[in-house]
């Protein structure tokens, strides 16, 4: 702008400019004066004051608001607006106004008198939009990357949900299994060891005894047959791919035919040459083979699968366990003693020492005449006992494991852990590492920082995840929230404090740690990267108006 030119304008022009000098736009309809007879007033923006217009940024504050002079510093409680035309208009205090210093925030040099600080808005504004273009591509990239964060945590919930549902079916399997074999220890407890040796003689058991002892032979003896057979086809096959069948033995020719016809081989002159066999198609007699043994396991035939793999589980049932089962099953009485143990259940609390006083005479009795004999439960119910056990810790453990599962999923969306989108869950357990000096800084997401050294010595953590920003007035779930998080008691220093480390994160193509630093005593500082800060550009929430 030429100096010379503002000569052209009217005097009232001039001097309404002046008064405008340092006021912000959205304010700028409030500095009108109004006519009271001759003289043009103004009233205070906080409505305490009329003064003259003129009165207005003459470097006097009359207005207790300061509201007066938005272009000078004669009030120290006002602010002075940059224009800044070719780049953002800025506020800084009035204090900072005509005070000989260059405000970098008034590129434009208006804080100062004319001639004392050069406009450079230009220059700022092309160099500050080239960097917003370099934001922006760098968040437009970085945002499709966290799409893919986010898309794998709604893949965590279904895999979440379902695994949920199938535990909740397994504590259900367990649940009755425990019962049942509480029921089993109960009933076994209740059984005197006369009573069971007596339902040892029972015809079944006897015959389940013999069935056993018979399917134990014939295991051994199937296991040696098998170990025979692939010794045999061993020599066989060995005799099929290095006999010469130039030679006219048709001993050996009809023994490899027979092999090969017996394993469902072709004939090794053929091996190569015919299509159908190398597809794996089966002829008229390898489809009536696999009819007949389809046949035999529809009847209710063990496969040979089956065999290899279900016959020793088999093999180790408890027996005498299905025997008090089966007492169960029939209805069968219980032992006459059993009666007396089970009756304490059913009486009074202040009963039960004088009928257990008199329930000990009556089985002594009971002995001496040959009717009853004293049972030893720990004997006899120790297998069961431990079945029950291990049947117990397993329900605790499918139990454990299904509330884990739960609270994953509770803190999958929780914007106290992984947000509410969930973008920070497919990082848990990201290691991010930085060497520096003789150290190896590492940072594993949501678990523990350590420092290690390079050339031996004691690794020391540095503290465990504690928390996100929590500065106070930073909201939850908001940008700023996720911009730090904080790493807490670490392994104490030498006249310290406990160790620890803040994560300073931005925006960034990688996860990746840019520096450390240590500010205080044992208090690390980590530059940190992630695409997990990467918001989408119209979810930026920020705008700023470019004059």
């Amino acid at each position: 702008m030429y100096p010379w030119l503002l000569l052209l304008l009217p005097l009232h022009v001039l001097a309404s400019k002046e008064r405008l000098h340092g006021v912000r736009p959205e304010l700028a309809a409030r500095y009108v004066p109004t006519k009271k007879g001759s003289a043009d007033t103004w009233q205070c923006l906080d409505g305490s004051k009329v003064i003259e217009w003129s009165a207005v940024n003459d470097d006097f504050c009359d207005c207790p608001d300061g509201s007066d002079e938005p272009g000078t510093s004669a009030c120290p409680n006002s602010l002075f607006y940059c224009v800044n035309e070719g780049h953002i208009g800025s506020l800084i205090p009035s204090s900072r106004v005509r005070d000989g210093l260059c405000e970098p925030e008034c590129c434009d040099g208006s804080d100062e008198a004319p001639g004392v600080c050069p406009n450079q808005c230009k220059e700022v504004g092309e160099a500050y939009r080239e960097r917003v273009k370099a934001e922006e591509k760098l968040r437009k990239t970085g945002s499709k990357i966290r799409s893919t964060y986010v898309a794998f945590a709604q893949k965590e919930k279904k895999r979440l949900e379902q695994e949920i549902t199938q535990t909740e079916q397994e504590i259900t399997t367990r649940e009755k299994e425990v019962a049942r074999l509480k029921d089993l220890v109960e009933r076994t407890e209740s059984l005197s060891a006369a009573a069971l040796e007596e339902r040892k003689k029972s015809p079944l058991y006897q015959s389940l005894l013999t069935h056993v002892t018979a399917l134990k032979s014939l295991q051994r003896e199937h296991v040696k047959h098998l170990e025979r057979e692939k010794a045999l086809g061993d020599i066989l096959d060995s005799l099929r791919t290095g006999y010469n069948p130039n030679y006219q033995d048709m001993a050996v020719l009809e023994a490899v035919r027979g092999w090969e016809q017996l394993a469902g081989l072709p004939h090794i002159n053929d091996v190569g040459k015919d299509a159908e066999d190398e597809n794996g198609e089966l002829g008229s007699d390898d489809v009536a083979v696999a009819e007949d043994e389809e046949e035999e396991v529809n009847d209710g035939m063990w496969t040979a699968m089956q065999l290899e793999h279900q016959l020793d589980d088999l093999l180790n049932t408890d027996y005498e366990a299905l025997l008090v089962e089966h007492d169960k099953h029939i209805g069968a009485p219980a032992s006459p003693t059993s009666i007396l143990f089970n009756l304490s259940a059913y009486l009074p609390d202040v009963l039960v020492p004088q009928y257990e006083a008199l329930r000990d005479q009556v089985v002594a009795v009971l002995e001496v005449l040959g009717l009853g004999k004293g049972s030893d439960p720990a004997a006899d119910t120790s297998k069961q006992q431990k079945a029950l056990n291990d049947a117990e810790h397993s329900l605790r453990l499918t139990r454990k494991e299904k509330e884990d599962k739960e609270q994953e999923l509770a803190r999958l969306f929780d914007p106290e852990w992984y947000g509410a989108e969930g973008e920070w869950k497919k990082l848990h357990g990201t290691c991010l590492e930085k060497e520096l000096g003789d150290y190896i800084y590492e940072v594993c997401l949501f678990g523990e920082a350590r420092q290690k050294p390079l050339r031996g010595g004691s690794t020391f953590s540095l503290g465990h995840f504690a928390s996100w920003n929590d500065a106070p007035g930073v909201e939850k779930g908001s940008p700023a929230y996720y911009s730090k998080q904080y790493y807490k008691n670490g392994a104490k220093c030498w006249n310290g404090p406990q160790r620890s480390v803040s994560l300073d994160m931005t925006c960034g193509l990688e996860n990746a740690v840019l520096s450390v630093g240590e500010p205080e005593k044992c208090e690390y500082e980590f530059k940190v990267t992630s695409p997990a800060l990467c918001l989408p550009l119209n979810a930026s929430g920020t705008t700023r108006e470019e004059l």
